[in-house]
């Protein structure tokens, strides 16, 4: 629970695939498949060759593909990197893409790299259909598979599904369906107008079909739904008023409803992390923290952890300028708000996951990504990026501005 300073580590940029509507035109691609997408993206956008990378950190959450024990190295070799370079799949369910960031920062600091790919990837609509208990046989009439992506949301320690902890939070906070409804609203608004401004452009590269070649071993192959040639932005932002937001059922019995709570969708996204300042890079990454929080307020997990970081760098909430948290669900992003007392103006200025979507591993790479860019826009100096995670923990990074330092 010690947050970790940085002196010297630099994200140097990155990129992201569009994250693309659950089931829709990318329902059939691997999360490896999106993984290399992205990296490959990030290793051009930030002018890498792929020879200088010398870690690499990789997250995917649910296994997704019978290849999945090889996700980290596949993305890896896939990516163009050096053959002896090693690759680490990490995991810390919707913290999972932080994660990957902050190994590389402590990776660089003791010595192990000097410049590290690191890459989060989902694909939610390939989530698997599963039967744990068959491997010995079964008795006639007892065969039982289960959604994989519906039950994940259980945790089976305090007995409740992670919408239920966003519905423990709202009662705690007093938050009514009006006022969840009010600020998911808001996230799809200010991503829509995201999109029209063209802020996402330096951030998203588009999708096609693509063969992913490495010598001497198997291609991989990227294939877009049969008719489409190309996807170019995020698929599920859209102008969604509170009135329309207002008119969907509960879907756990409280504020929470399919509308406020993070879309579901696939994606990836990737950053090069490195050791010492050069040309052109986005932020200094100053601290890290994971933390644990009572897993039945899963959703506050990014309070004590932002809290910790701004004990270490002597800094106060008033002097973030930017704040990029997950929006799991509308009540858990609000009693985030409340209990930090962050300005609504300084918060996912740009929407967050209702909007966007949150395909779980890719998450904490975007919302880095995103914070970056925005403090680079805005020319604050510090701004934190962070989430909750599933079975009570929340992670945060804190950025500077090298341009406002």
């Amino acid at each position: 629970m010690n947050p970790v300073a940085y002196d010297d580590v630099w994200l140097l940029g990155g990129a992201r695939t569009p994250f693309v509507d659950y089931n829709g035109a990318v329902r059939e691609v691997s999360p490896t498949d999106l993984g290399i997408a992205a990296a490959r993206a990030a290793l051009e956008q930030t002018a890498t060759d792929p020879a200088e990378i010398d870690h690499v950190i990789a997250a995917s959450v649910a296994q997704a593909s019978f290849d999945a024990y090889c996700f980290a190295r596949h993305v890896g070799l896939y990516s163009g990197v050096p053959l002896e370079v090693p690759a680490l799949h990490v995991m810390r369910v919707c913290g999972s893409g932080f994660e990957t960031i902050v190994n590389a920062a402590d990776a660089l600091v003791l010595g192990r790299a000097t410049r590290a790919l690191c890459v989060g990837a989902e694909s939610m609509s390939r989530n698997p259909v599963v039967a744990y208990t068959h491997r010995g046989g079964f008795k006639m009439g007892q065969v039982q598979f289960a959604d994989f992506l519906w039950e994940a949301t259980l945790d089976t320690a305090p007995g409740i599904r992670m919408g239920d902890t966003a519905e423990n939070l709202a009662q705690q906070y007093r938050l009514s369906r009006e006022s969840v409804d009010a600020y998911a609203a808001g996230s799809f608004a200010r991503a829509v107008a995201a999109q029209e401004r063209g802020y996402f452009d330096d951030e998203v590269v588009p999708l096609r079909n693509a063969t992913f070649a490495r010598e001497g071993y198997q291609d991989r192959s990227l294939r877009l739904e049969r008719g489409v040639t190309e996807i170019t932005r995020d698929t599920h932002p859209r102008p969604t008023d509170a009135a329309t937001l207002g008119k969907l059922k509960p879907a756990f019995g409280g504020v929470q409803t399919g509308g406020n709570s993070s879309a579901i969708v696939d994606g990836a996204a990737a950053a090069i992390v490195v050791k010492g300042r050069q040309d052109g890079v986005l932020a200094r990454v100053a601290s890290a923290v994971s933390f644990g929080v009572p897993p039945e307020i899963m959703g506050i997990g990014p309070v004590p952890a932002a809290r910790a970081v701004l004990a270490r760098a002597g800094l106060s909430v008033a002097e973030i300028g930017r704040w990029e948290i997950n929006e799991a669900f509308g009540a858990q992003i609000l009693a985030c708000e409340r209990e930090l007392g962050i300005d609504r103006a300084r918060l996912n200025g740009n929407g967050g996951a209702i909007a966007i979507g949150h395909p779980l591993a890719a998450t904490g790479v975007r919302c880095t990504l995103t914070l970056a860019r925005t403090l680079r826009e805005s020319g604050e100096r510090w701004g934190i990026a962070g989430a909750c995670a599933g079975g009570g923990q929340g992670v945060v990074i804190l950025l500077e501005n090298p341009a406002a330092a």
